[in-house]
């Protein structure tokens, strides 16, 4: 990702309205679905800044991975211990069979040869274990915000179960999410093709309209997995190795 994504990722991640309603849907999710053992070993491959890592740290015991040093460096603040530096799909140095759980939260469609990457994941877990999976959806939405992210696709669920099959895994509870705001995105996609100003940048809106951003996108804590979710900005799913 380009330096500003981080930067700006360290400047919002805990005011920002997708960030915060996000983790909020993410741990019910997690708490419906996951069906972790109380003492979990948890790792996140991509942390970023590590603002995902309190609301996992409540499955269990919690290591993570960063390729971005100053991204690294904020996350490990907020771990309290070292967070490594192995990329995908080597994941050099990480104890195959060692985690319940392995969490990639926007992170598959950073890495060139996302079925080496899911695989190398598998091998990471504990009989049992799932990996949760979060993904940008539709190919069509591609923006700057895509290009400066480094995203190498989006996805479809099609592209993604057919990426998981290849890599040897079963999913259950896929999903759209990001439904409720998913015509506003739209609507503000085709505005910046028209008119020439597709921006990346991902600043908190003003203050009223981030409140209301958060409180309509937190609403999808109550129904995803319960009820069938119109497409959305992006795709979850539990997957965990078949057989």
């Amino acid at each position: 990702m380009d330096r500003i994504v981080y930067d700006r990722m360290a400047a919002h991640d805990s005011t920002h309205w997708w960030y915060r309603a996000r983790r909020d849907i993410l741990a019910d999710y997690l708490k419906r679905y996951g069906q972790l053992p109380a003492d979990a070993k948890v790792l996140e491959i991509g942390c970023g800044t590590g603002h995902n890592l309190p609301m996992l740290a409540q499955f269990g015991e919690i290591d993570a991975i960063e390729i971005d040093d100053t991204a690294r460096a904020f996350a490990s603040e907020r771990l309290g211990k070292p967070v490594g530096s192995s990329p995908l799909p080597e994941l050099t140095g990480v104890q195959p069979g060692s985690y319940d759980l392995v969490a990639v939260l926007d992170v598959v469609e950073h890495v060139e040869d996302d079925v080496a990457a899911l695989a190398a994941m598998a091998k990471l877990l504990k009989p049992g274990g799932k990996i949760l999976i979060t993904v940008p959806a539709h190919q069509w939405m591609w923006s700057a915000h895509d290009v400066v992210n480094h995203h190498k696709r989006r996805y479809s669920k099609g592209t993604l179960t057919a990426a998981l099959a290849k890599a040897g895994l079963g999913w259950t509870k896929l999903r759209w999410f990001n439904s409720l705001l998913f015509p506003a995105a739209v609507a503000a996609r085709v505005a910046g093709r028209l008119t020439g100003k597709d921006d990346s940048d991902d600043s908190p809106p003003p203050k009223a309209l981030n409140t209301a951003f958060e409180a309509i996108f937190r609403i999808e804590r109550h129904l995803l997995g319960r009820v069938p979710m119109t497409p959305g900005l992006s795709i979850i799913v539990l997957a965990s190795p078949r057989g």
